[in-house]
């Protein structure tokens, strides 16, 4: 073997030792590139994508890869899915690293999230398959802990849907009668004043003027003659009848000694083309539609009566079966049902619940601040009226605000099954799903809860949970709420999240935390130190989790904690 041969032999082992023959070396940490970092938990994950970019000359080419990603928190450690890539001699079906030119290798993280995770390490753990040896390289740390700031969204903060009551303080009740009269003739026959309705009408008249709780607001006399005849004859006929109308109806109150009825107004109608075409248009006359025609051709009142009296078959049907309901005068009383004050509600509720109506008892339930106070009434009244859903729904609300999650789903159910077609009970059961993040279910019931008011807290909540802020800023509109301050700072629209927590009524320990994220992602240390202090002060735990979170780690919080 010549000279030659002896450099060239050595020189293709040395390509071989390089090539394939060598272990791998140790990877460094800067070779590596993770999105997010720190970590940050999506929808109760902590995803992230690892991007490892390996040089020239580095991945030796029968070597194979199994990359573990590690979250090393609190003595313990949990793995995500492992990845595996291969030099280029390799034979399998792993993503290929070229020795000479190197490569970019993307492996994805995804952890279920635990609240020690906050304080953390992702590491990445190398197995090394090279033909019959395998080893382990040294693990190298990529990230430091993870963001928990969306966690802080809390389906329990939300408002559960009230099953509104109908009670009304004032109702407004509307009582009529009418005298016929004979055709031309404006004098009140005496039959017309013994009708069923007149009977009852001046009943009602007496009723309320004798009821403390009824008031007669308005009696109007509206007069009415046919349109049969000249314009001048009907006016004097429609006037008549009207004058005669009040006349009699004044001599009536006063023979009943009713003298409060707020106003009495008269008017009158010289000729009712627009009753006549009603009640055309309701009868059983065979050519109605030649009739409602020529109403709708002619505008003038003297040619329309030219034109329907040439229909002189049809005109004889008129006169029997319309003209006589069009000579009249209706007598309209309006009377007002004073129901009974709050206080006057509160007493009945104490001393005998059981007479009071269900709207009664639902709108009382409304006068009381004390969450438990609600809850005694709406209480009764589901033990008082079982079949009305409204009752157990908004029970279910009470316990719902008091924590009693368990006793709310139950009256939720109940309320759902009494009605099934009701939207409130749908989205309180929606919520409950979503206090035990079945995110499934909670999307179902909102979706059987569509134009319910406060379904927009409730999907704004949801989509924070889910992962989607976007999504949860556009449901929550401008809502002044933690949870939509939260979605404004996830979706860094700092300036709209300072307006919101400053815009929130009656701020709680959570509200202060989150305007102190906000002063840390905008730079403000008054805005940290002043805001996490009163957290604290109102809640001790939020101490613990403030020294874990990610958020005040560029912040000294010794003073507060």
């Amino acid at each position: 073997m010549n000279a030659k041969s002896v450099i060239a032999l050595a020189a293709t082992g040395t390509v071989l030792l390089t090539g394939c023959g060598k272990k791998l070396n140790q990877f460094q940490a800067d070779y590596f590139n993770v999105n997010p970092n720190p970590l940050e938990v999506v929808a109760d994950r902590v995803p992230a994508t690892v991007t490892a970019r390996i040089p020239a000359k580095f991945f030796v080419k029968n070597a194979e890869v199994t990359v573990t990603p590690y979250l090393c928190f609190e003595g313990q450690e949990v793995a995500s899915q492992p990845y595996s890539f291969q030099g280029e001699k390799v034979r399998g079906n792993a993503p290929v690293v070229n020795y000479e030119n190197g490569g970019t290798v993307t492996i994805p993280v995804m952890y279920e999230y635990q609240p020690d995770m906050m304080r953390s390490e992702l590491q990445l753990a190398f197995d090394v398959r090279q033909g019959s040896k395998q080893y382990v390289l040294p693990r190298v740390k990529v990230a430091n802990g993870v963001v928990a700031t969306s966690t802080l969204a809390d389906a329990s903060t939300v408002t559960p849907a009230l099953a509104q009551d109908k009670f009304q303080r004032v109702i407004n009740e509307k009582y009529d009668a009418d005298i016929h009269f004979l055709i031309n003739q404006a004098n009140i026959r005496e039959g017309q004043l013994t009708t069923t309705e007149m009977l009852s009408l001046n009943e009602q008249l007496r009723n309320a003027a004798n009821d403390p709780s009824r008031k007669i607001e308005e009696i109007n006399v509206s007069s009415y003659a046919s349109p049969e005849g000249s314009l001048d004859l009907n006016t004097r006929l429609a006037e008549s009848r009207e004058k005669n109308t009040t006349a009699y109806l004044d001599k009536k109150l006063k023979k009943d000694n009713i003298t409060e009825f707020g106003e009495l107004t008269a008017n009158f109608t010289p000729e009712d083309w627009e009753g006549f075409q009603k009640l055309v248009a309701a009868s059983s006359i065979q050519d109605k539609e030649l009739i409602l025609s020529v109403l709708s051709m002619y505008k003038d009142p003297e040619q329309r009566e030219k034109e329907i009296r040439n229909l002189s078959s049809i005109f004889d049907q008129l006169a029997e079966q319309v003209l006589p309901q069009l000579r009249k005068s209706r007598i309209t009383a309006s009377i007002n049902v004073i129901g009974k004050s709050d206080k006057e509600l509160i007493d009945a509720f104490a001393s005998n619940p059981k007479s009071l109506t269900i709207d009664e008892l639902l709108y009382t339930a409304t006068l009381f601040d004390n969450n438990a106070d609600k809850m005694k009434v709406y209480n009764t009244a589901a033990q008082l009226y079982p079949n009305d859903y409204r009752a157990f729904n908004d029970l279910g609300m009470t316990q719902y605000a008091a924590g009693d999650y368990d006793a709310a789903k139950q009256n939720f159910a109940h309320a759902q099954r009494i009605a099934p077609a009701a939207t409130e009970p749908q989205m309180n059961m929606g919520l409950v799903s979503l206090m035990n993040k079945d995110y499934r279910q909670a999307n179902q019931k909102f979706g059987a809860a569509a134009g319910q008011p406060e379904l927009n807290d409730a999907m704004g909540t949801y989509y924070l949970m889910t992962g989607d802020p976007a999504a949860a800023v556009k449901a929550f509109g401008n809502a002044k709420t933690n949870n939509a301050a939260l979605a404004q700072i996830l979706t860094k629209d700092y300036s709209k999240a300072k307006s919101t927590l400053a815009g929130i009524t009656a701020p709680n320990a959570m509200t202060y935390y989150i305007t102190a994220i906000l002063g840390a992602r905008t730079n403000n240390d008054t805005m940290v130190n002043n805001n996490l202090r009163q957290a604290v002060k109102l809640d001790r735990s939020l101490a613990a989790k403030a020294a874990k979170d990610l958020e005040f780690q560029n912040f000294n919080l010794s003073a507060i904690l």
